[in-house]
């Protein structure tokens, strides 16, 4: 684990990453203490199914309806009287 205040990092950024990308962790402190963890990228787990969850999800039929006191602080519907 390099350990690295936020001076030196910015003065070292390249060899950072490439010691990141060697494996290695870097943690960037400010005034001596942690702030920040610079790891790889390992990206999504797995691939997203685009519709994997069809049949499973139901939206009511009034997802859309705004109750009265709502339209009306939107301006959607007139103030009642």
């Amino acid at each position: 684990m390099v350990v690295r205040n936020i001076s030196e990092a910015k003065a070292e950024l390249s060899a950072l990453i490439e010691a990141v990308q060697n494996g290695n962790e870097v943690i960037i402190a400010k005034a001596g203490k942690p702030v920040a963890r610079l790891v790889a990228f390992r990206g999504p787990a797995r691939p997203r199914t685009p519709g994997s969850m069809a049949g499973e999800i139901h939206i009511a039929p009034d997802f859309d309806t705004l109750p009265d006191d709502i339209a009306e602080a939107f301006g959607i519907k007139e103030p009642r009287s």
